[in-house]
């Protein structure tokens, strides 16, 4: 599949699509533009699922061994605006096996398990880094 064309102005080649609708343009100007005539998310049957198997929530309580394991809002908003793990959250693999984890009735398994894997545990490593940067 090769580049498309900006379907606002029908000129230059898209590098953004609209988180709405998802009709590519190329840039702030046109999509002020698209803006000015409100869309929605078409809805499509044929498109891929992002889960591998049925996903349920698991309600479980959060339970805190010591108050110091939680951690603070500026260590989330670390975490948050990290680009690096921004672009480690793309990785299929990873977001499996988090949603696995995140699924699970047996939770804390399904984290040991998880940390058996290279990318995960390099994805923990990152995330580490990032709230204790000095350690």
């Amino acid at each position: 599949m090769g580049p498309r064309k900006c379907q606002v102005c029908d000129e230059a080649q898209s590098k953004y699509k609209c988180p709405a609708c998802l009709i590519p343009y190329c840039s702030l100007i046109c999509y002020k533009k698209h803006k000015e005539v409100p869309c929605v998310k078409p809805e499509s049957s044929s498109e891929p699922k992002l889960t591998s198997g049925p996903v349920s929530n698991v309600e479980r309580p959060n339970l805190v061994d010591e108050p110091s394991e939680v951690l603070q809002q500026w260590q989330l908003e670390s975490i948050a605006s990290s680009s690096e793990i921004r672009d480690a959250l793309k990785d299929e693999e990873l977001q499996k096996l988090i949603r696995n984890i995140d699924c699970s009735p047996d939770a804390e398994n399904e984290l040991n398990k998880a940390m058996e894997v290279e990318v995960f545990r390099i994805f923990t490593d990152k995330i580490l880094s990032t709230v204790s940067p000095q350690q």
